[in-house]
This record gives structure tokens, sequence and C-alpha cells, in this order.
């Protein structure tokens, strides 16, 4: 079957960890790539062995290539991937993949319309570490509460502290820990446990009107999660599923890193550790199995639907708001 020429939008670490990773799988290749610089682009695809650069967004779109994957600043995510849409793209799209549910359900609702796929690059909603924990869960009772704790802090806060304000600790370009960081502990705790009965969260904003961190504490029958986020601290603990009978622990949500089983009363059992591979390549395995018709995407894009309904209530209660919305 015809490989899939995907094209790259960004040029930055994420998009290196995409093209690292297409280069070692099967079924699609890097064909293109935009920036909006003819240098920055230039040295992208030099080193990953892409043939072609654009720095015209409609003439990359208007290219031979198959689908688009949209690594941009978290504002240009829904115009850029619906533009792509559109263009008969299929798309697969970075973290998070809207600024809102609604703009989602406008993307996947145009992808359905056109026969496309339109997915979102979660990387624990298709790593099956996330499999090997939720097995781990029958083995611990009655689960009664999960802490989902993703703490990272960013190698530029201290430029934010000496006054300088890069992107990341931009708002303007819809940036905010809970969209950065905290994408990915909710993103995990729905995928295990689904819908909430309700939330509650509070964040701490910035000087600059940046959610620094958050809380948020998500009720379940007989369960209660907590999600928290930061990207002004760093996590010392992991993320733990408690139940009668044991835990079982998650290492750093985006990559888990680890899956170790602790039952009460008895020695923990490591069920994965030392995982050093890019966990990207499972993403990319299911959105060309979802392209060439061999997967449904439903079920992944009702976790990113049910993923931005809890994030739109927690932004809510604290007032995040972006430009354009």
């Amino acid at each position: 079957m015809k490989e899939i020429g995907i094209g790259i939008v960004g040029t930055n670490f994420v998009s290196d960890w995409f093209a690292e990773s297409a280069a070692v799988s099967e079924g699609i290749r890097c064909a293109a790539v935009y920036s909006r610089t003819e240098e920055k682009g230039g040295e992208f695809a030099g080193k990953h062995g892409i043939p072609k650069v654009y720095t015209d967004f409609e003439e990359f779109l208007s290219s031979e290539i198959d689908a688009v994957y949209i690594a941009s600043p978290n504002f240009c995510h829904f115009p850029q991937a619906e533009a792509a849409l559109r263009h008969g793209k299929h798309v697969i799209v970075e973290k998070p993949a809207a600024l809102n549910g609604k703009q989602f359900a406008a993307l996947t609702d145009l992808a359905k319309e056109r026969g496309l796929v339109c997915m979102e690059a979660m990387r624990p909603g298709h790593d099956p570490a996330m499999e090997t924990a939720r097995e781990a869960m029958k083995r611990i009772g009655t689960v009664r509460r999960a802490v989902f704790d993703f703490c990272q802090y960013s190698s530029r806060y201290d430029r934010f502290r000496n006054g300088e304000i890069l992107n990341a600790f931009n708002p303007a370009l819809g940036n905010a820990a809970l969209m950065d960081i905290g994408v990915y502990a909710v993103h995990s705790c729905v995928m295990l446990f689904g819908e909430p009965e309700s939330v509650y969260a509070k964040s701490v904003i910035l000087q600059n009107g940046m959610e620094g961190m958050g809380t948020a504490f998500l009720t379940y029958p007989g369960c209660q999660a907590e999600i928290v986020w930061s990207k002004i601290t760093e996590s010392a603990c992991p993320s733990t599923i408690t139940g009668e009978d044991g835990a079982v622990l998650l290492g750093k949500l985006s990559t888990v890193e680890s899956v170790t089983l602790a039952p009460r009363g008895k020695e923990k059992t490591v069920l994965l550790a030392d995982r050093k591979e890019n966990n990207m390549v499972y993403e990319i395995a299911d959105f060309v199995k979802a392209v060439r018709g061999e997967a449904d995407p439903a079920p992944w894009q009702k976790n990113t639907a049910l993923t931005l309904a809890v994030m739109d209530e927690i932004r809510a209660q604290n007032g995040i708001v972006f430009p354009g919305e």
C-alpha cells in the first residue's frame, strides 16, 4: 500500500521527535516541511532528509502531500488544521488539538464530512503502557482515588523570572500550564476513568496573566481523582491510582516512563521501566491505520473531546481566556 506522505508544520523540538519517529515507522514518510523562514525550514529538512521546504502555507497545503502534522503554537492549531482538511489532507495535530471543545468538534465534523482523519497527537493516548496500567488496575480492588501529577519546570521559566517573556509564557498564543502540561494529566484521567460527574479547579495566575499551575478535583461514582499540573515547579512523586487492595504507579505521563503494581502489604512489581523509546511511534502507527481505514479514530477523538470538555470547565472556573476564541 502507498506510503502516506506527510508534511510537518513547525520546526521545534517536538517536530524533531515526530520526524525521528516517522523515519522508523511503517507506511509514512516525511515529504515536506512548512516554516516561516527558509533558513529554519532548510535546516530542519536537511537534518531529517525531507525533500521539500515551503514558506507559503497555501502552497504547502496545495502540494502533493497526503497528510499534515501540526506542531505550531496552540492558537494556530485550529485554523491550520481546518485549512488542511479543506485542502483534502488528513491531520494529526499536537496537543491540545484545539483551544476548546467547540473547535475540536468543528474539526472532527469537517473531517467526517470530507472522508478524512483528524486526530490529536496525544502520546499516552496511544501508548500500550497505558493498557498495561489499565490491566494492573484490575488487581488493586475497587479503585477509590487517583492522582495524575504532571509538573515540569519549564526551561524558559528562569528567563520569565528575570523579566523576559518568551512564547512559552505568552497567554496571547493560547499558552497556559493547563494547555501545555495539564492536558497530559487530564487526558490520562479521562482515558482510564471516563467522563467525571463534577469538576472543581483552582489555578495560579502569573503577573502577566499566564496560568502557571493548577489543581483540579474530579469526582466519579465511589472514586475521586486529582489532577495536578505546573510549568513552574517539578514533580517529585509518580501519578498514583489507589484501590482498596493496592495501587498502580505511573512515571512521567507524557512518556509513561514506568508502570508499577504495588499490592497492599506485598512487594511492588515493576511492570514496565527504563523505557527509552520515543513513544510517538504509537500515535503515528494508529494514525496510519486510521488513514488506511484499518482503525476507527472515533475512540481517540472521544478521549480528546472529553479532555477538552474538562479543560473548558477548568478554564471557565479560573478565567483563563485566549484572544480570538
